[in-house]
């Protein structure tokens, strides 16, 4: 029997582009759309959000998988002009970061003038002269075409004035989903080539505790008028398994503690007969049973940590 021949090889195709990974950072002043942008690019809620300034307090890194490139986004507090030792740490923090990501998101609401806090942290921006930073036009489903178009070519002025240019400019709207995968894309070559940096399928390295805890505190942030200040933090004290249920129905009991500042605080935390604590679990339960993906039981307490903002020793025991 005669032997076919082997087929002649078909011709090589074009190489793939190499693979890259990398560390992105989201900058800007306080409640700027960083932690929004950050959630929706991952896809899922990683960064805590409010519309009460400097809500971020841990360095939470979401994970974008895609088959070329991993980019793993830093979300900071907003830098600002710090009022206490909290405030000071908190900037210590955005700096470090700064100085060892790959990519550097700046971002800036379409929907407000470019004001001193912008011009500061444009000011730090340029010292870092190896670092390619993007401008994120943020919130432009609140502007029209001509305001967008305003703020854009202000964006580019600023930059201007400051001696360097911005890789890119780009305007998203994350609530709006309008593009949010364009801002990738355009991060994305900005990255050193190499392997993964994260399993697949992870989209954060954040402890589940940490982000349980910032998700209560979001709740807890939620509808408070100004007479409560900033000085709200969660601990998990504990969290296990319920003995003896079912396989099939499990429950995660969860014991947190909610600290504030003063007593007269705990009364618009609380709310009539304990209204305003029960609404605060319902909501944060809710988005701690999709992360976790089981049913939780959760048991709130507030507590009083006088002053903890500006004590050095219950900073430290509050994870600060």
């Amino acid at each position: 029997m005669e032997r076919m021949s082997a087929p002649s090889p078909a011709p090589e195709s074009a190489e793939a582009p190499p693979h890259r990974s990398g560390f992105a950072c989201f900058v800007g002043r306080p409640n700027a759309g960083k932690s929004t942008l950050t959630n929706a690019l991952v896809g899922q809620k990683v960064a805590i959000t409010s519309n009460r300034p400097q809500t971020t307090r841990h360095t939470v890194r979401g994970i974008v998988h895609r088959p070329e490139a991993q980019l793993v986004l830093v979300d900071t507090p907003g830098l600002h002009k710090p009022r206490t030792l909290l405030g000071e740490r908190l900037n210590d923090v955005v700096r470090t970061t700064w100085a060892e990501v790959d990519v550097i998101g700046f971002c800036l609401p379409a929907d407000q003038k470019i004001g001193p806090g912008d011009r500061y942290i444009a000011a730090e921006l340029a010292e870092l002269k190896r670092t390619p930073k993007v401008a994120v036009v943020t919130k432009t489903d609140l502007v029209d075409s001509e305001g967008l178009a305003q703020q854009l070519l202000a964006v580019d002025q600023l930059a201007r004035e400051l001696g360097f240019e911005w890789q890119e400019i780009i305007p998203v709207s994350a609530v709006a989903d309008q593009q949010v995968r364009l801002l990738a894309d355009l991060l994305v070559p900005l990255l050193p080539e190499g392997p993964p940096l994260y399993p697949d399928g992870d989209l954060t390295d954040e402890p589940e505790q940490v982000m349980i805890a910032e998700l209560i505190r979001e709740a807890a942030l939620e509808g408070v008028r100004d007479e409560l200040p900033h000085s709200i933090a969660v601990v998990v004290e504990e969290m296990a398994p319920r003995a003896g249920r079912p396989a099939d129905k499990p429950l995660i009991d969860i014991h947190a503690q909610v600290f504030l500042e003063r007593p007269s605080q705990k009364g618009i935390v609380i709310g009539p007969k304990g209204k305003r604590l029960k609404e605060v679990g319902s909501r944060s339960r809710k988005h701690i049973e999709a992360l976790l993906g089981t049913p939780v039981y959760l048991d709130l307490h507030v507590k009083v940590a006088k002053d903890w903002q500006r004590d050095p020793k219950a900073l430290r025991r509050l994870g600060f």
